[in-house]
């Protein structure tokens, strides 16, 4: 526990210093670097693939479904998430500012196929090209969103700033519609932006602020039938996830950065060492780096 507290202070420190100007130029020029020199290494991916990837470049997000994603483990992710809901509390304390509930690590190990479906290798491939970059995978992080007024944490406008480039996959458990918590967030561009306007490094902007830079007809919300798929570069992107009001959401939230340390600000992996030593046990080798990056 000390460990990782320091690991997460020294990394605050680290993103509060990336700020400077000359300090992120200097990091992008390396990034952009290592970039270049990764590009005999990329992964090979589909022509529709690269749609796709093209896609979250320009919009920020890209919305398909696990059924046209067609990827083999999906029957037995499914089924074992269906099995997980009813087993997530409707509240781990007697916190009335509680506002969402994760599954716990012990939850997640008991049913091995969610975490590992975020390593399937055509996720990874799309994602490696992203980035232009191998990939790191933080795990997996199931929640339960509570139905209910607050507006904290991920329910206000931010962008992620732990690392130079991020994506999210999410995915719904049930139909989401604007009622029911959905996914929403604003154009690069127009993040880029708002930005600008706010003088924006990081933290929280609530919705009051937000609708006197901008009007809330440039909210995109994420809605879809159960088994929606949202790929997000939450890096790029003003995004929260809208209050959910007329029944608690759950979905799945899966996170990748560029397997390079000096650009990421993650303090750990969703699971601890162990388990993920456990998990990796019969992995190949490209996706045991993809956990111990």
């Amino acid at each position: 526990m000390y460990s990782y507290l320091l690991q997460k202070t020294k990394n605050k420190i680290l993103q509060i210093i990336n700020t400077i100007p000359y300090v992120r130029y200097q990091a992008e020029l390396n990034y952009q670097a290592e970039v270049e020199k990764y590009i005999p290494h990329l992964a090979s991916i589909s022509k529709n693939d690269q749609e796709i990837v093209e896609k979250i470049r320009q919009e920020g997000v890209f919305i398909t479904s696990l059924a046209d994603l067609g990827i083999a483990s999906t029957p037995k992710f499914i089924q074992a998430a269906q099995n997980l809901i009813p087993q997530i509390p409707t509240s781990a304390s007697e916190d009335n500012q509680e506002f969402v509930i994760h599954a716990s690590s012990q939850q997640i190990m008991a049913y091995p196929i969610i975490f590992l479906w975020g390593l399937e290798k055509r996720l990874i491939n799309i994602i490696e090209n992203f980035f232009g970059l191998p990939v790191a995978y933080h795990g997996v992080y199931f929640r339960r969103d509570i139905a209910n007024k607050l507006e904290k944490g991920s329910r206000v406008w931010h962008i992620d700033k732990e690392a130079r480039k991020i994506l999210k996959i999410i995915v719904y458990l049930h139909d989401i519609d604007e009622s029911q918590g959905p996914f929403q967030y604003i154009h690069p561009a127009l993040s880029s932006e708002i930005s600008k306007s706010l003088r924006y490094k990081s933290g929280y902007i609530c919705d009051q602020i937000m609708q006197k830079v901008t009007h809330c007809s440039n909210y995109k919300s994420c809605i879809g039938l159960a088994g929606t798929v949202v790929f997000a570069a939450t890096h790029s992107i003003f995004h929260r996830g809208k209050i959910p009001v007329t029944s608690d959401r759950f979905s799945i939230f899966f996170d990748y950065t560029p397997r390079l340390k000096e650009h990421s600000f993650y303090s750990a992996s969703s699971l601890q060492d162990k388990d993920l030593a456990l998990l990796a046990k019969n992995l190949p080798e490209a996706q045991k780096k993809c956990i111990f990056r």
